[in-house]
């Protein structure tokens, strides 16, 4: 009864995929689209507010007499070491839905959280509160919040600090 239950569950299901395939991550990256133009001001906005080294881009061809560049069909950039794509959204792209930059939230670390969080602010983000400090911020430590241009938000968090959480099962 017990094996029934747990194929029902769907465990003994991912336990048969588990066994049956075999996969091994090399990394992450995470994909902001943004709505089509912007891509271009995306991936310069994140230059300058946070450094961003732009690693690579791919571009389509324009498609229309009035688009004035190419879009972005993937730019890869890195901050501290981590890669994320940018990529324009066009309306005829494919993408299951318009994300507007909801649902997603991107952590930075730095040692300076107010210098890191005005330097994002004077590059055109909006700062969402005021910088928080304690155990109400990122384990312990320094957390300000800021908007980007396109929809996306930033946590800007000083290093973690060892931390025990407590999970309920």
């Amino acid at each position: 009864m017990a094996a029934v239950q747990e194929v029902q569950n769907g465990a003994g299901a991912e336990k048969a995929v588990a066994s049956a395939v075999s996969a091994s991550f090399t990394g992450l990256k995470p994909q902001l689209l943004v709505e089509a133009p912007k891509a271009i001001d995306a991936v310069q906005f994140y230059k300058n507010a946070f450094d961003a080294v732009e690693i690579s881009r791919s571009t389509l061809p324009k498609r229309k007499a009035e688009q004035e560049q190419p879009l972005i069909s993937c730019a890869q950039l890195e901050i501290a070491g981590s890669t994320f794509l940018v990529a324009d959204l066009a309306d005829d792209s494919g993408a299951s839905a318009k994300t507007g930059g909801t649902g997603c939230v991107i952590c930075l670390e730095t040692e300076d959280v107010d210098a890191a969080v005005a330097k994002a602010v004077s590059a055109g983000a909006s700062a969402e509160g005021e910088v928080t400090e304690g155990s109400g911020a990122c384990c312990g430590g320094r957390v300000g919040k800021v908007k980007d241009p396109y929809g996306f938000t930033w946590l800007i968090c000083s290093p973690l600090k060892k931390c025990v959480v407590d999970v309920e099962a």
